[in-house]
């Protein structure tokens, strides 16, 4: 493997949990990062531990459902490092409940989110990782693969970003730009607490109480395994699920 030395990685989602761990430990193997989120209070506390501990890190207040945001972004993190190898697509929310009755305004937020998001900033990014053979990293989930009654249209945002992401892998792989697509099981981090709908809050609550779940470090090994491989190596899709999750 090769560490990140002289690499610039932009991660969205960056003000917590997955986001959070993978930045961190990509500026630990040596890339400059640009953190980037809505929460801005958290993304200031995030920079000022990293560059204590000397890494080169810049960040950017971002909503990922606006493409202009995400073509200012990818702008200034080129602006401010010189180029782009790594695009983290790691921002997402997860709004669980049945299709009948719900809130429909979740689905809007789970898809501008999760889908279209992704959608924006690989889009803005991709000129420049061509230019640099980089990766782009799709954090999706499980529920990309296996879908289960009361998890629909979020399943339908992951399946969508998995079938993208092979799609864009047919066309870019010949140019020397990675595409990785991690997969988490059940992780601990606040991604639960914003749903909606008590019923489901309540069941997936449940369920990530009776496991060891993953930590948000354990995704983020992921991403850096993926990454660190020699240009001639693709790691494609990782899913990685806490070994007491049978689902």
């Amino acid at each position: 493997m090769t560490n990140l030395r002289d690499k610039v990685a932009l991660v969205t989602g960056a003000s917590s949990g997955i986001g959070e761990a993978t930045a961190v430990a990509l500026a630990r193997e040596g890339a400059a990062v640009v953190i980037a989120a809505r929460r801005v209070e958290r993304l200031r506390a995030l920079e000022e531990r990293l560059a204590g501990d000397g890494a080169r890190v810049l960040s950017i207040a971002l909503d990922v459902t606006d493409e202009a945001a995400c073509r200012d972004a990818v702008a200034r993190t080129v602006e401010v490092f010189g180029g782009l190898d790594v695009l983290v697509n790691n921002a997402g929310v997860m709004l669980l409940g049945p299709v009948e009755g719900a809130d429909t305004t979740d689905w809007t937020r789970m898809v501008s989110t999760n889908l279209l998001g992704v959608l924006f900033l690989t889009h803005a990014a991709l000129p420049h990782l061509v230019a640099r053979k980089g990766s782009v990293v799709q954090v999706s989930s499980t529920a990309g693969r296996v879908a289960r009654a009361g998890t629909a249209v979020y399943n339908a945002t992951k399946f969508g970003v998995n079938a993208f992401s092979e799609a864009l892998r047919q066309e870019v792989t010949q140019r020397g730009v990675r595409v990785v697509v991690v997969e988490p099981g059940v992780v601990e981090t606040e991604l639960r607490e914003h749903i909606t709908n008590q019923a489901a809050k309540e069941d997936i609550t449940a369920r990530a109480r009776a496991m060891r779940q993953l930590q948000a470090e354990d995704v983020a090994a992921a991403v850096c395994y993926a990454v660190t491989q020699p240009d001639h190596v693709s790691v494609n899709e990782i899913l990685v699920r806490p070994t007491d999750q049978p689902w």
